[in-house]
């Protein structure tokens, strides 16, 4: 059963959907911190200011919090980082793995072409 996982683990496609998921995740995350720390304080500014708030920080939900988005980037940055590290690890353990597969042993592509050869000779 753990031949079968790890075969199952080594195949390309699960791979590059678990990082697609991962990555997603992350960039959703950015996404979010956008709207939530830049864009809607920004947007909610002119209704402060029309509705008599002399300043925006006056109030804390109109602060726009650009280290939390720098935070979702960083965060992002390094998660990147790290999947393509182990996407690195991946392709060396199954570069390894093919090469210490052993080339099938038989007759040679020249030995099979004179077979054929003298069977059509025949």
């Amino acid at each position: 059963m753990l031949k079968e996982f790890k075969a199952f683990i080594m195949k390309g496609n699960v791979v590059d959907l678990a990082i697609a998921v991962i990555l997603g995740a992350a960039f959703g995350a950015i996404i979010t911190s956008l709207v939530d720390d830049i864009l809607t304080p920004l947007l909610l500014a002119p209704a402060m200011e029309a509705a008599g708030v002399a300043s925006i920080s006056e109030l804390t939900w109109g602060v726009v919090k650009y280290g939390s988005f720098l935070s979702a980037v960083i965060k992002f940055l390094l998660i990147a980082w790290i999947l393509f590290l182990i996407v690195k690890a991946f392709n060396a353990a199954k570069k390894k793995e093919e090469e210490a597969a052993p080339a099938p042993s038989g007759p040679s592509q020249e030995e099979l072409l004179t077979e054929i050869r003298d069977l059509l000779k025949k």
